[in-house]
């Protein structure tokens, strides 16, 4: 919701993508974003997941897969709002199954342009705007990966290295810069 107050305060006419990954919180999300784009008069556009999953998958490559198949099946570029915090996670996760990955400002149309701006910001953004925005219970749910990595990795991490988001916003430059 941050993302769309700074695009819609830039003079920009987004059409909303909303991705329903078929979770309990789905229908509450999807009702949300649908007022929210009734209020500010934006076209929304609407997809679930349209597969079972595979075996070989977790659930977050599942809903990662499914997201992205929607997402690039769109023309020209489509915003996504991860940021900082994010990526030093997906970094965390990925170098802990024995290769450090940065994830991309770019995945096909996909563009991330708050890449660089840590979590804290977004936060301090919305504050600052009374942009409503609504938590996911599912990143606090620890039967996932990326909340464990949250919740009981990142905070020994940063004591570990209080200059964690600094290394991996320096590999985020020197990958988009090749």
């Amino acid at each position: 919701m941050v993302a769309l107050d700074f695009l819609i305060n830039g003079k920009y006419k987004p059409i909303i993508l909303h991705f329903d990954h078929g979770t309990e919180f789905g229908d509450k999300a999807r009702t949300f974003v649908k007022k929210q784009c009734k209020k500010l008069g934006l076209p929304l556009v609407v997809s679930k997941i349209s597969r079972e999953r595979r075996k070989d998958e977790s659930m977050e490559e599942y809903w990662r897969s499914e997201r992205y198949n929607f997402l690039n099946s769109f023309p020209g570029e489509v915003i996504m709002a991860h940021h900082l915090d994010d990526a030093t996670e997906w970094w965390l996760f990925s170098s802990l199954h024995g290769e450090g990955k940065i994830m991309p400002y770019r995945h096909g149309n996909v563009i991330r342009p708050f890449l660089m701006t840590p979590k804290s910001e977004i936060l301090s953004w919305a504050k600052r705007k009374n942009v409503l925005y609504m938590d996911d219970p599912g990143n606090k749910d620890e039967r996932y990966m990326r909340s464990i990595i949250r919740h009981q990795i990142m905070g020994p991490a940063l004591k570990v290295n209080p200059g964690l988001r600094t290394v991996v916003r320096k590999k985020i430059e020197a990958e988009n810069s090749k």
